[in-house]
């Protein structure tokens, strides 16, 4: 009988390790000394090879030495549309391209960081197909290199599921609503109008759009000089790289973005009340020039 109970607390406490263990919320993947467009081309095939679809890239705050390239995968975005609250934001991966001196860094967010960020309700159920997601798109980018490096701040899955920055900071529930339309078409038309004409000096990086669910996501360039990207990734770190284009989602007929608040902390772990003060008006200034895309 003692063996048994021995057995079973151990048991318990296995399960309760693993599901505590740390999540980093990136991956150094590679260091070399190629182009920024060379990156960008082999980290394109190493997806496409590997099942992954590229959906778009950019140069963020306009330097030819930072790049982000964003894909997804009929899976994720099958399982994404699943969650009702805002859950596609999770469909769209990025690996961030840097250029320093002779150096290229190559990094991309942990997708199971972010899956435990964004999928609040029922993680549990999709786990292991996202575990599985998550280690093929790692997989795909051993084709680059193999370092594999954590960085930028690690959570606990459980911390990431409720994650909020500082107390009376918003949660990932705490959406910021933007608009709400006559219908779902009607915001969709309006929404990709006004990137086309870069309203709130933005620019369309991305798109998936679901029409069958009324659901539609997009990757938004912040080409402000004085309040977007320029402004803030400098402050608050452009090895997180990553971490952008920011997204605006349309769901039903209502148009809202995750607050500047949650989603930059979220995304720099890290980052310090210090240097967050540094961009106080940052997720303010995002919320204005998504709006622009609503009007």
């Amino acid at each position: 009988m003692k063996r048994i109970f021995l057995l079973t607390v151990i048991y318990l406490f296995s399960l309760s390790a693993i599901h505590a263990q740390d999540e980093s919320s990136y991956f150094l993947i590679s260091k070399s000394e190629e182009s920024v467009a060379e990156g960008i081309a082999k980290i394109k095939s190493a997806l496409s090879e590997s099942g992954f679809r590229v959906i778009g890239d950019y140069h963020p705050a306009q330097s030819e030495n930072l790049a982000v390239v964003c894909y997804t995968h009929p899976k994720l975005e099958e399982i994404a549309l699943g969650f009702s609250d805002r859950g596609a934001l999770a469909s769209a991966l990025k690996i961030g391209l840097k250029k320093q001196g002779e150096t290229l860094n190559i990094s991309m967010v942990n997708p199971m960081y972010l899956f435990f960020a964004y999928f609040v309700d029922g993680v549990d159920k999709q786990e292991d197909a996202l575990r599985k997601i998550s280690d093929q798109a790692i997989e795909a980018m051993q084709k680059i290199g193999t370092l594999k490096e954590p960085f930028g701040g690690t959570l606990e899955k459980n911390k990431l599921q409720k994650y909020h920055y500082k107390v009376m900071m918003p949660y990932f529930t705490d959406a910021e609503e933007l608009r709400t339309f006559d219908s779902f078409d009607e915001g969709l038309k309006t929404i990709r109008q006004n990137l086309e004409a870069g309203k709130g000096e933005t620019e369309k990086v991305y798109e998936l759009a679901y029409s069958d669910k009324n659901v539609a996501v997009w990757g938004v360039a912040l080409k402000n000089a004085e309040d977007g990207e320029a402004h803030f990734l400098p402050i608050i770190g452009d090895d997180h790289m990553a971490a952008m284009p920011y997204e605006i989602i349309l769901q039903g007929n209502t148009a809202s973005i995750l607050p500047g608040k949650y989603r930059i902390a979220l995304h720099w772990p890290e980052l310090t009340m210090g240097t967050f003060m540094k961009i106080m008006s940052t997720p303010g200034d995002i919320k204005k020039s998504m709006e622009k895309l609503t009007e």
